[in-house]
C-alpha cells in the first residue's frame, strides 16, 4: 500500500512538473510569436478625402466593427475584461501626434487593416483583418479617410494583458493572431452593385465569418472565452437557426433589437455593428444566406 502511495504521490509531481514546464516554455514561446516578422505585400489604396468617401467610410467605421474596439470617436475603449486578468482594449486611433497610426504611410494602413500586420511587421493580435481582407480597394480607402478625418482625441494605447493559459494556447496556436487568420494572397473583392440582391449579400456576410467561418457554419468561436456562447449556423443545414426567421423583416428585427422572434435575448453579437446596418445591407445579407450550401453545424 505505501509503495502504491509513493508510486501516486510521485506521479502527481511529475504531472505537476510537466504543467509548470509546459507554462513556462509556452509563455516564452507565446513571446517569441507575438514578436515575429510577417512579410506581406502591400500595395497602398486611393484614400479620397471627399465627401462621398467620408460618408461612406463613417458608414463602414461603425456597421463593420471599428467603433466596437476604438470607440465611436476613434480614442479607444476596453472592449474585453473578463475579471479573470483578460483585458483588451483597442487603441486611439485618432490622427494626434503620438497616436498609435500618427506617422502610418498608406501603405501601412493597407498592411494593418486588410493584412492584421503592424508597420513594423509584427502580427496584431486581436483585428477582424479577416473580414477587412475581404473589402474592396474603395471601402477601404474610404474607411481609412474616415479614421484620417477624425478629431483628435486623447486616448489610450492598445491593452493586451493575457492570463498564463491564454499565452500557452496562442503559443500552441489554438489561439491565433490577426495575421495567422488571413490568406494573404487573396486579392481584394470586386465592386458589387448594392442592392437588395445575394451578391451584394455575400460581401456583407464578409463582415460574419470571423465568428461563423467561411463557411457560416458557426461553432466555437476561435480565441473566444470559455464561457462565450457558440456561434449560430446560418446555414441551411443540421442545426440551423435560420428557420426561426420567417423572412427578412424577422431577421432584420432581430440584427435591430438583440433578440430572437421568441424575445430571447442573443448574448454573443457585435449587435452594437449590427444595428448600424442599413436596410440594404441587411435585407441582402438574409437574401444571400437563403442561398448558402447547407453545412452541419460547426463546420466553419
Amino acid at each position: 500500500m505505501k509503495q502504491w502511495i509513493k508510486w501516486g504521490v510521485g506521479f502527481a509531481g511529475a504531472v505537476v512538473l510537466l504543467l509548470a514546464g509546459t507554462a513556462v516554455v509556452g509563455s516564452q514561446m507565446a513571446g517569441s510569436k507575438s514578436q515575429r516578422q510577417v512579410k506581406v505585400a502591400v500595395q497602398a489604396v486611393a484614400i479620397p478625402a471627399t465627401a462621398q468617401a467620408l460618408e461612406r467610410g463613417a458608414y463602414l467605421y461603425n456597421s463593420r466593427g471599428c467603433a466596437d474596439c476604438h470607440g465611436a470617436s476613434g480614442a479607444g475603449r476596453e472592449f474585453m475584461n473578463d475579471g479573470k486578468g483578460m483585458r483588451l482594449a483597442g487603441p486611439n486611433i485618432t490622427p494626434g501626434e503620438g497616436n498609435v497610426v500618427a506617422r502610418y504611410t498608406p501603405e501601412d494602413w493597407v498592411r494593418t487593416v486588410r493584412h492584421g500586420v503592424k508597420p513594423d511587421g509584427r502580427p496584431v493580435f486581436v483585428m477582424p483583418s479577416e473580414d477587412y481582407n475581404r473589402l474592396t480597394d474603395e471601402d477601404l480607402g474610404a474607411l481609412v479617410a474616415y479614421v484620417k478625418a477624425m478629431p483628435p482625441k486623447m486616448g489610450g494605447a492598445a491593452m493586451l494583458d493575457l492570463p498564463l493559459p491564454v499565452r500557452v494556447l496562442y503559443a500552441f496556436d489554438v489561439i491565433k493572431d490577426a495575421a495567422q487568420k488571413i490568406d494573404h494572397t487573396l486579392p481584394p473583392a470586386k465592386p458589387i452593385a448594392e442592392g437588395v440582391t445575394p451578391a451584394h449579400g455575400a460581401y456583407v456576410a464578409n463582415m460574419c465569418i470571423g465568428c461563423h467561418g467561411a463557411g457560416l457554419a458557426g461553432g466555437k468561436i476561435p480565441g473566444g472565452p470559455p464561457d462565450w456562447a457558440p456561434a449560430a449556423n446560418l446555414t441551411p443545414g443540421e442545426g440551423s437557426a435560420m428557420p426561426r426567421y420567417k423572412d427578412a423583416g424577422a431577421f432584420v428585427a432581430m440584427l435591430r433589437s438583440g433578440k430572437r422572434p421568441d424575445g430571447t435575448a442573443i448574448s454573443v453579437m457585435p449587435f452594437e455593428s449590427l444595428r448600424a446596418l442599413n436596410d440594404v445591407d441587411a435585407q441582402a445579407l438574409y437574401a444571400y444566406l437563403q442561398t448558402v450550401p447547407a453545412r452541419p453545424f460547426g463546420q466553419r
